[in-house]
């Protein structure tokens, strides 16, 4: 069974890019296979990790409603799609990305929701690390896309504001009571010893913090991956010296 890494927390904290540096770091460590979940519907984490994503679910489920007769013969629709969805997974060196996106007809996504949800509990088992990438806010804890995890990182700035989401999603985890062994609070840019001493009455277990980085900011204006910065990288040099806790099983 995989180990599912999963991120969550308010939009502009920096999810994405976080869910990036993991992989890269579970890939230089070698720790085995990786699955990159792109579950945002405003998806970019392929782009962030320098390949290009396949098929979206979004995509897959718009093509079978508007042409329901490429479901073969006595095949239920949902192996159907299943398939579908995993032939739709971006392979590449050190880690496969799947991506949900959303579909382009009317409606909301909750459908697209659901079929990688369905997915999800079959393709965890085929990899060693399963790192997920959330959309922003509570809707993806509501709507039960993490049924539980192996880590919940929920991800903030040191703002009161951020601060207060973060609270407000680790209640909702547990008020759901989805299954989480170990959950931390993760705060990006955030320097100073008095904004530290505020992050340490929050609610739950504070991990701790990633500075400011030039080298990912001119990676973000850029366009360029954050498999390609620099080793040494002040977010990187960060995250290795956090990163036992978060898999603290290597």
């Amino acid at each position: 069974m995989g180990y599912v890494i999963a991120m969550a927390g308010k939009g502009g904290t920096g999810k994405t890019t976080l869910a990036a540096l993991i992989v890269r770091l579970l890939k230089e460590k070698k720790a085995g296979s990786i699955l990159a979940v792109d579950a945002d519907p405003n998806s970019n984490l392929a782009e962030v990790l320098g390949v290009e994503a396949k098929e979206t679910i979004g995509q897959i489920l718009d093509d079978i409603s508007s042409h329901p007769e490429k479901i073969p013969s006595g095949m239920p629709k949902d192996t159907f799609i299943e398939y579908q969805v995993q032939s739709a997974i971006s392979e590449n060196e050190g880690f496969d990305v799947l991506t949900m996106g959303r579909p382009e007809g009317p409606g909301c996504y909750c459908y697209v929701n659901n079929a990688l949800r369905n997915v999800m509990g079959k393709f965890i088992k085929d990899y060693d690390y399963v790192v997920i990438d959330n959309e922003a806010g509570l809707e993806h804890l509501s709507r039960r896309t993490t049924r539980s995890s192996d880590t919940l990182l929920i991800v903030s700035d040191a703002t009161r504001v951020g601060l207060k989401a973060a609270n407000r999603i680790h209640e909702l985890a547990g008020e759901l009571k989805i299954k989480i062994k170990k959950e931390f609070l993760l705060v990006n840019g955030c320097d100073t010893d008095s904004e530290k001493e505020e992050i340490k009455n929050i609610g739950f277990e504070f991990l701790g913090v990633l500075p400011y980085d030039k080298e990912i900011e001119k990676a973000a204006l850029n366009g360029g991956s954050l498999m390609s910065i620099k080793p040494e990288a002040a977010s990187l040099k960060a995250l290795r010296n956090l990163g036992e806790k978060i898999w603290q099983h290597l």
